[in-house]
């Protein structure tokens, strides 16, 4: 199995490896839905849990998994919340409904108890979505992927493309390799003595022969499937689909179960009888929500109330 760029292309040993290419797709679908659906911290933890044990279980390479989660952490949610916090310091009271300041400065900046959840809950969201993915991509290969979205519906063209789209990450990554090896051979500086900026300049010359190259395997890809005949008949099979195990029938019944859930949290917190913030907090309760209109809070709309 190939964990350097947490892709796998070869079937691993574990319990969801050998699982369906459409069980693979469609739990995790319904497990999108339910991240997405909710900002509440009381089922987000719950979702970062199952997906946490789910990578732990398919023994990885915690290596690229690692460097991938550090410089997501770095880049959107550190740099993103000294931002947020920059322009928007009242996003607490615009999406929790209260607002208890705990330090103040001498302009118009401050924090209140309310930003801290609010950056610990879009954390928690956006480490499971992370997770979530990071998950799906370990236990699935590009054949079984494909397999899975013809399955859920989607045309089995459109599936190849997806197919050869992952299968083509490594072969770039080779070329990109080869390529800056043949540029330092020739005196192009790209080592650690040039400084940053000139590594950058250099590495972008890199980009024009890496493009012709894709180009160049696109093509040789495109005629050898004509002549192979692809695309005339409106179905085809997969030799990476086989038939559902019982553990498949477990998973696909816990899905439609979390999907079921999730459209029952929709239509009861969301529809009849919401809650009325955007998130919940465990300090405010429901009398003491300030209700905010989402849209007043956006920048621009203050314009228009001058």
């Amino acid at each position: 199995m190939n964990n350097k760029l947490v892709i796998n292309y070869t079937p691993g040993p574990t319990f969801l490896h050998k699982l369906t290419g459409f069980t693979k797709v469609f739990s995790f679908l319904m497990m999108t839905v339910a991240i997405i659906c909710t900002y509440d911290i009381r089922l987000l933890i719950p979702l970062l849990i199952i997906n946490i044990f789910e990578i732990i279980s398919m023994k990885p390479d915690y290596k690229p998994i690692v460097i991938m989660f550090a410089i997501t952490f770095v880049t959107v949610t550190l740099i993103g919340n000294i931002m947020l916090f920059v322009v928007s310091p009242n996003v607490g009271l615009n999406n929790i409904g209260a607002e208890n300041i705990i330090w103040h400065s001498t302009g118009r900046l401050y924090l209140s108890k309310e930003f801290l959840w609010y950056m610990l809950v879009v954390f928690i969201k956006r480490t499971a979505s992370f997770a979530s993915v990071i998950a799906f991509a370990l236990a699935t290969t590009p054949s079984e992927f494909a397999s899975g979205l013809n399955k859920v519906g989607l045309p089995y063209k459109v599936c190849t493309i997806v197919s050869l789209a992952y299968r083509t990450i490594p072969d770039i990554a080779n070329d990109f390799i080869n390529i800056r090896n043949s540029m330092m051979m020739r005196g192009v500086e790209l080592s650690k003595k040039a400084s940053l900026w000139k590594r950058l300049k250099n590495t972008v010359l890199i980009l024009v022969p890496l493009i012709f190259t894709a180009f160049g395997k696109v093509g040789s890809i495109a005629n050898a499937m004509d002549l192979r005949g692809y695309g005339k008949n409106k179905k085809r099979t997969w030799y990476a689909e086989r038939e559902p195990s019982k553990g498949d029938m477990v998973i696909r019944a816990l899905s439609v179960v979390l999907g079921l859930l999730a459209l029952y949290y929709i239509i009861r917190y969301r529809i009849i009888d919401p809650w009325p913030a955007k998130m919940w907090c465990p300090w405010v309760k429901y009398e003491d929500v300030i209700q905010i209109n989402q849209i007043d809070t956006i920048f621009f709309m203050k314009w228009f109330k001058k």
